[in-house]
């Protein structure tokens, strides 16, 4: 087997029993890194999220109401490396708690530090870290995305570190874009933020935020919303600090609805997406207004700070 550079680490934890998937297996002829690589990137396009290598190509998953077959049969006709043969198979995905081992292991404390040196020590209450940090985070991850141990998280946290002199200036209201297990909101409520409010379109996810904002004592400041994008028409005024950790084709997609809610000077951070996806993003986010502040990377996942 080949290892390809587009392997989604985080399969397990975004696939849950409240929602639907297939599970779409691709056989290249001949295989290749860069064939399966390629593969990947235009199957997004017909809604897959996520990916595994095989030992004959790769495996996507993809959400039943989101799968676009006429895109990516498109795509398959049209792909560019001569000679080279695709087929795949479409099944359900096994309908089962993709967590449950994971949440019975818990993680190992993560330590995240801003670039004034601040720590932030992320935690599962379980395995408790050996000091003492500034900023302490108990995340009780229950089928939701983002304990801190993956890049994207890990980045934002750090960005949200840096930005604590901001955040306790002034009154600022955080919107938190596919919230997960909340870590984000908490982080920024902990780091001084008035108030914040997350969306996700998983119901487990929306009461995790919740259930894990109880246990950070930040749930009087904290909303947590069920729906997409859509739910943010439904809320009142707009927001100093803009985040979302999501795929890049729904950043694409919902990037102008972020944009309607926030104001001169507000900050969108955005991960979630490797780091040749980073132009199109910027370019997408000038065409809305903003500008770029800054562009981080850890191993090929990408992190922009953008200002409207």
């Amino acid at each position: 087997m080949i290892g390809f550079s587009l392997f989604f680490v985080f399969l397990p934890q975004k696939l849950t029993k409240y929602m639907k998937y297939f599970e779409v297996e691709f056989t290249i002829s001949p295989l290749s890194a860069d064939a399966a690589d390629l593969l990947a990137a235009v199957a997004g396009e017909a809604g897959f999220e996520t990916f595994e290598e095989t030992a004959t190509g790769i495996k996507g998953y993809v959400q039943q109401s989101l799968f676009d077959e006429e895109a990516l049969r498109s795509c398959i006709q049209d792909f560019p490396f001569e000679g080279t043969s695709i087929i795949y198979n479409v099944r359900e995905a096994e309908n089962r708690d993709w967590n449950e081992q994971w949440e019975a292991e818990g993680f190992e404390p993560i330590q995240v530090m801003g670039d004034d040196g601040k720590v932030m020590v992320i935690h599962d209450g379980r395995h408790l870290p050996e000091v003492n940090s500034e900023i302490s985070i108990e995340i009780d991850a229950h089928l939701a995305f983002g304990t801190g141990t993956h890049e994207t998280t890990r980045m934002i946290c750090a960005e949200l570190i840096s930005l604590s002199h901001p955040l306790t200036s002034s009154p600022s209201r955080v919107l938190d874009c596919g919230t997960g297990t909340g870590i984000l909101s908490i982080a920024a409520l902990k780091l001084g933020a008035t108030e914040a409010i997350g969306y996700d379109i998983d119901e487990w996810s929306v009461d995790n935020a919740r259930h894990n904002a109880v246990i950070n004592r930040v749930d009087d400041r904290f909303t947590s919303l069920l729906g997409d994008a859509s739910v943010i028409d439904t809320i009142n005024g707009q927001f100093d600090l803009v985040l979302a950790n999501i795929n890049r084709n729904i950043l694409l997609a919902d990037m102008p609805r972020f944009v309607s809610k926030m104001h001169q000077g507000s900050l969108l951070i955005l991960s979630g997406f490797y780091t040749a996806d980073c132009p199109l993003l910027v370019q997408k986010g000038q065409s809305l207004g903003l500008s770029l502040v800054s562009q981080n990377q850890d191993q090929d996942w990408a992190c922009l700070v953008l200002k409207y």
